[in-house]
């Protein structure tokens, strides 16, 4: 990744106000999506926290609110490995909330055995990147009809640069490597991000971008060497997230930069500018040329449309 600039000395504290804001964080519950709830709520948000379980949620919402008791947080339960639950989840907010600024894609998976959601699909891609391309896709109304600019922002990984998207195997049944299916799921992120963002051209208050953490030490790392039953995987993890690793606090830093930095005008990724762009300040960065390719994007948007049954009116 080569950096465009950089935000030297970004943090939490350089967030603007968001009294009055109406934020939604998937995976609120949670390493980088609970570090990104709690500063927008110190900043004055209302953060809609959509989590799996509502009793983690409601856990982590309390844990918030002892440290800010103004945080204004709800709890609202979103499988993302479950079409079903993203339609009633979607359908249960647009008839709560009148507005939407910030959304962001950011629960996710990585390198887990190869499981399938509940619609069938290989659980990296239907998770990281088909759940939150129908989530976005029903939500979009609400986002246009926000007063004021609304953003998207969808959180992809440095590991994208490994990926390729097999269209031919796009649910690894032919043959699984836990990385590739992740780095697959992480790029095609970021052709989605783009390619809305492009879509969104028109809309001018719409804008859509893209972040990566870094390397962040969080509960991401632990679960597919649980999944796995691998004691030795899961001591190496460990070990390399205390020596290498920067705080779930920093990792989520490029996140809030891009939901919340007025320079952000759509169509940026935004990473940590220190060392091999795993950790430090955030700051606008290049991704992978793959990720720019328009045709591979525009080609997934169609796919990812028939697999979900979520179009886009644009």
């Amino acid at each position: 990744m080569r950096s465009l600039f950089s935000t030297d000395g970004w943090t939490k504290s350089s967030m603007p106000d968001q009294s009055g804001k109406t934020v939604l964080v998937t995976g609120a519950n949670s390493g980088l999506g609970y570090e990104a709830t709690k500063a927008f709520a110190e900043k004055g948000a209302h953060v809609v926290m959509a989590c799996r379980s509502t009793d983690r949620g409601e856990s982590a919402r309390e844990s918030i609110r002892e440290a800010f008791p103004a945080a204004s947080l709800s709890v609202r339960e979103l499988d993302l490995a479950d079409l079903d639950s993203i339609r009633s989840f979607a359908e249960e907010f647009t008839a709560a909330y009148d507005s939407l600024d910030v959304l962001c894609n950011n629960a996710g998976v990585m390198a887990i055995p190869r499981r399938e959601t509940d619609d069938g699909f290989e659980m990296q891609f239907g998770v990281n990147h088909l759940s939150h391309f129908a989530l976005t896709g029903r939500l979009l109304g609400l986002l246009r009809s926000t007063s004021g600019e609304s953003r998207i922002v969808t959180h992809s990984s440095g590991v994208h640069e490994r990926g390729r998207i097999d269209f031919d195997d796009l649910q690894h049944e032919q043959s699984y490597d836990k990385w590739e299916a992740y780095a697959q799921s992480k790029l095609a992120n970021l052709l989605f991000a783009y390619e809305l963002d492009r879509r969104l051209d028109d809309e001018g208050d719409v804008v859509s971008t893209a972040c990566h953490p870094g390397y962040a030490a969080t509960n991401l790392q632990k679960r597919g060497p649980e999944m796995a039953g691998s004691r030795l995987r899961l001591a190496m993890m460990k070990v390399a997230n205390a020596v290498l690793a920067q705080s779930a606090q920093a990792g989520a830093l490029p996140m809030l930069y891009a939901a919340t930095h007025s320079e952000i005008t759509g169509g940026e990724y935004v990473g940590p500018g220190g060392f091999a762009n795993m950790r430090g300040t955030p700051e606008l960065q290049e991704s992978s040329d793959r990720s720019y390719d328009e045709s591979s994007a525009q080609r997934l948007w169609t796919v990812s449309e028939e697999l979900t049954g979520v179009e886009y009116d644009l």
